[in-house]
């Protein structure tokens, strides 16, 4: 079988609507989620059976005689239908004339059991001869798929249309429902929204919702790529209405292989945004009144459409329709959910040019799925008679891929901008910390050289006063030179005074001596003459007064005497005070001179501390120059930065603006594509905060030059 996309038949079913008819394909009072509806009474319908033609000739001729005698069958058993239409419009809406309604009741009656009887065989034939159908009388087989699938049969054909009836992953399913798979949450959080009002899944653990489980865990297992998505359990849902969970599962493993669902299911939804696209062009196209009331009130192709694509309408349309859609779909592929979307929008274009965005959205929810209770056939009539271009849709296929390229493209510089924004960033937090560090670095140095240069001109303004303290003790200690004079003359009149101390001390000696001499010559005659002293008292009497002035003299000679050592002892103390004043003067002189040493020292030290400081002054100074330069050289990156961010808001308003447009990728009412959507917004939102942190980075740089200075 060829793919749905591919057959020639596809290609060229834009004229199919001139062979639609429509005859009742299920038995009387079938359930309509179980088979084709009986055709409604209404003039809608009986003007989509009049519409319909019949078999072609070019198909007449390759059916044998049997088979023209069938089809003659069926064509007179709608023209029969056509006939009593009044009486079953009688039948529903009153009970007068009974008798009338229960012979025109019986008659249809009778009809549509032949009808039944006839199309079975015709079915039943076709299954038997599939191949040679699908050779020879493919155009036939399609014309009765467009009229509807009889419900007993859906089961087999849905196989053999979908070449699903021997697959080797048949015989992997019972292995793959014992693994595990990562799905499995997701998978039992959505099954109860599966068809809730439905009898099969209603019910937690009932069958329905357990085969369901199985055959959506076996098929994320075999793809995990796409995995699970929500949209594809209701085509499971309803493939499981029609056959057993094995070839449910094998009949859906192609549909997603061979008819894009896989392309729509993936996580980046690639080929959902392509039919959203062909979509837009099919409204701009052939509804351009429309496709402008959509776009003034925001009413973007993906809030209504999305939907039709992922689920092929049957979260939309009632069961009947939706089953009817799908038996086209299982030949043709996605051709019909244009056409059938399209001609939803042509039906109700006047509606829906009246309303606003609110109304519009309670319209498609509310209105829109009832419409085509009654007869699905008018539903199908107006969709063969939507214009669709194969060709174009092509070439809209391939612009798409383009646009998504270029897209890709653009995604790719984003992140490249956001790498180098990002490197940018971390060299201007690199840049930053070193700045930082090397300041603060040159501060601590120049406070340092302070402390020290304050240190130090401490030390020499104490060393200073201390040469101002010696030299002030060096002069109070020093005498004047009056005083040196005074001293010098009072010395030589110590001298003189001491020279005639001398001379009257010699002459007192001599006078003694003389004396002494008298003395003793006067003594010898006194000894002689002792007996006859008493005669020579007189003489007596001048010796006492010799002796007594002897005795003064010698009194007079040990005064002098004294007072000539106290002379000699205040001599020597003043000998001794110059000496000592002689020492101090050479102390004090050496001391000066140690000072002025210390003082030239202190001097060559402190020229020295100045040729320091100055050639820190000046390193400084080419540090602020460097720190200049570096500043510039950041600002120059900074600007660049900010060009660089002005082209990434650029490129976030251009995402903005593609999502108001809806050419983003994602379905507003699925959980999956909310994800989506979700993350283009935490993208958008993460370039617009690196945006601001950048900004805010850059701002601390101009504050770098008054820190130097």
């Amino acid at each position: 079988m060829s793919t749905p996309s591919g057959s020639p038949e596809r290609e060229g079913s834009t004229d199919g609507a001139s062979q639609l008819d429509c005859p009742p394909s299920s038995p009387p009072g079938m359930d309509h989620s179980m088979g084709s509806p009986l055709l409604s009474p209404d003039s809608s319908c009986q003007d989509a059976v009049l519409s319909a033609t019949a078999t072609s000739p070019a198909d007449s001729e390759s059916l044998s005689p049997d088979e023209l005698e069938l089809l003659a069958k069926l064509e007179e058993q709608n023209r029969l239908l056509e006939a009593d239409s009044k009486s079953m419009r009688s039948m529903s809406g009153s009970r007068r004339n009974s008798g009338s309604s229960l012979v025109s009741s019986s008659s249809a009656s009778s009809n549509l059991s032949h009808l039944e009887e006839d199309t079975w065989i015709l079915w039943g034939r076709i299954v038997n001869e599939w191949d040679e159908w699908r050779r020879k009388k493919d155009k036939l087989l399609k014309e009765l798929i467009r009229k509807g699938i009889p419900h007993h049969f859906r089961a087999i054909v849905w196989q053999l249309l979908g070449n699903a009836t021997d697959m080797p992953v048949k015989n992997q399913y019972s292995e793959l429902l014992k693994m595990s798979s990562p799905c499995e949450k997701l998978i039992r959080r959505d099954i109860a929204r599966t068809y809730p009002e439905h009898e099969f899944f209603k019910g937690q653990d009932s069958l329905g919702q357990e085969v369901l489980f199985n055959v959506m865990k076996a098929y994320s297992l075999v793809d995990r790529e796409v995995g699970y998505c929500q949209g594809s359990a209701f085509i499971v849902g309803l493939l499981l209405m029609q056959m057993p969970e094995e070839e449910a599962f094998c009949v859906f493993v192609r549909l997603m292989q061979e008819y894009r669902l896989r392309e729509l299911f993936k996580p980046t939804m690639a080929e959902l945004g392509l039919c959203i696209y062909q979509f837009e062009y099919l409204l701009q196209e052939q509804l351009p009144e429309l496709n402008v009331h959509f776009r003034s009130q925001s009413f973007h192709t993906s809030m209504y459409a999305s939907s039709w694509f992922l689920t092929l309408f049957l979260t939309f349309l009632p069961m009947p329709v939706a089953t009817r859609i799908f038996d086209i779909f299982m030949y043709e592929g996605l051709e019909i959910i244009f056409r059938v979307g399209m001609a939803i929008l042509q039906y109700n274009q006047t509606d829906l040019i009246q309303l606003d965005m609110e109304g519009m959205s309670q319209h498609f929810q509310k209105v829109i799925p009832h419409q085509f209770d009654s007869c699905p056939d008018k539903l199908i009539l107006r969709a063969y008679q939507v214009k669709y271009n194969p060709k174009r849709m092509k070439k809209l296929e391939k612009e798409y891929t383009t646009i998504k390229n270029k897209e890709m493209e653009e995604q790719i510089e984003i992140k490249r901008l956001r790498t180098e924004n990002r490197l940018l960033k971390q060299r201007i937090e690199t840049l930053e910390k070193y700045t930082e560090q090397f300041v603060t670095s040159l501060q601590t140095q120049l406070e340092q050289s302070r402390m020290q240069e304050a240190e130090l001109l401490g030390a020499l303004k104490e060393m200073q006063d201390k040469v101002l303290d010696l030299e002030k003790v060096r002069v109070s200690c020093l005498p004047d030179e009056n005083n040196v004079a005074q001293l010098q003359d009072e010395l030589k009149l110590v001298k003189l005074r001491e020279l005639e101390t001398l001379q009257s001390f010699r002459e007192l000696q001599d006078t003694v001596t003389e004396l002494n001499q008298r003395w003793q010559v006067g003594s010898a005659p006194h000894v002689v003459t002792s007996r006859n002293h008493w005669k020579e008292s007189p003489k007596k009497n001048a010796l006492n007064e010799l002796q007594d002035k002897l005795m003064g003299t010698r009194l007079k000679e040990a005064q002098a005497q004294a007072e000539l050592r106290e002379v000699k002892l205040k001599a020597l103390q003043l000998d001794s005070q110059n000496q000592i004043q002689s020492k101090l003067i050479g102390r004090h002189e050496v001391e000066g001179a140690s000072l002025q040493e210390r003082l030239q020292q202190l001097a060559v030290q402190n020229k020295g501390l100045q040729a320091q400081l100055t050639e820190m002054k000046r390193k400084q100074a080419e540090l602020h120059c460097k720190n200049k330069e570096e500043v510039m050289a950041v600002r120059l990156r900074e600007a660049d930065s900010m060009a660089a961010m002005a082209e990434l808001r650029q490129k976030i308003a251009e995402l903005e603006i593609q999502k108001e447009e809806g050419l983003i990728q994602g379905q507003l009412n699925h959980s999956d594509s909310r994800q989506y959507i979700t993350q283009l917004r935490d993208q958008i939102a993460e370039l617009k905060n690196e945006v601001t942190h950048a900004v805010k980075k850059t701002q601390p740089f101009q504050l770098l030059k008054p820190t130097y200075i």
